[in-house]
């Protein structure tokens, strides 16, 4: 179950994310919005609604905005109506491109992503285009001090999880999507809440970028990320360690 992570610097631009917290707080909103109309407004009985909670939670959102997002979502009157909806395809040097929205008008979104590919050197695809070169899994983190990798791997593999990757900065445990609830609730138990717990799609193969082509690629996911009804974005690509730092600095 425990190895080294290939994925080490595919989202190494994360720390970037941070200056755009007012932009982050929305897209949070809609999750919660969306995930409370999806089940009960009670995060003890909708497990999604939870892991909205705990994204909210991972970049510092107030309760009370967390509150009011869910109340008004479960309200009368309800509030916005989004519609998940995930687009797929090519950037720059053939990089495989997933894109997560929730969206109020569908032809607004789905012009603006396509506008985008097509302006940074990619082309949007059909449905499924490329999607079945990335896996779908859970992914739990726990700061490396929660427990000690053989204790952390106990339990993991006890609640269900499929493999553990333990370095100096956490613990990383991956199940299926099925059981990503019932490993995350399990771990939970025993270690209190992580660090975070989604769903995510990672590449089974990467393309390995050089400096030129990743700059590229990063205009194209710059784009998508920053607009407002994207969620996630995914990409299956790849930086030498000393690229990856010359481009995060």
């Amino acid at each position: 179950m425990a190895g080294h992570s290939q994925f080490k610097n595919i989202m190494h631009r994360k720390g970037a994310q941070d200056a755009k917290r007012a932009k982050q707080f929305g897209k949070i909103i809609r999750e919660l919005t969306v995930s409370t109309r999806a089940g009960l407004p009670d995060p003890g009985s909708n497990p999604r609604l939870r892991a909205a909670i705990a994204a909210a939670r991972e970049v510092n959102m107030p309760k009370d905005t967390i509150e009011r997002a869910i109340k008004k979502a479960s309200g009368a009157a309800g509030g916005d109506d989004y519609v998940e909806i995930r687009y797929e395809g090519y950037g720059p040097a053939g990089v495989a491109v997933i894109v997560e929205a929730l969206t109020d008008n569908r032809n607004r979104t789905a012009s603006d992503v396509r506008a985008a590919f097509s302006k940074y050197g990619g082309s949007l695809g059909e449905a499924n285009s490329v999607s079945f070169m990335f896996r779908r899994l859970g992914v739990i983190v726990y700061p490396a001090a929660t427990a000690s990798e053989d204790d952390m791997l106990e339990a993991a593999i006890e609640a269900g999880a499929e493999n553990v990757v333990s370095t100096a900065a956490g613990h990383e445990i991956t199940c299926e999507v099925e059981s990503f609830f019932a490993v995350r609730d399990a771990l939970e138990t025993r270690f209190g809440e992580p660090e975070s717990a989604k769903l995510d799609w990672r590449p089974e193969n990467t393309v390995t970028l050089d400096e030129e082509k990743a700059r590229s690629v990063f205009k194209l996911l710059d784009v998508l990320e920053d607009h407002d009804d994207v969620q996630n974005v995914y990409a299956n690509f790849d930086l030498p360690d000393d690229l990856a730092e010359k481009l995060s600095s």
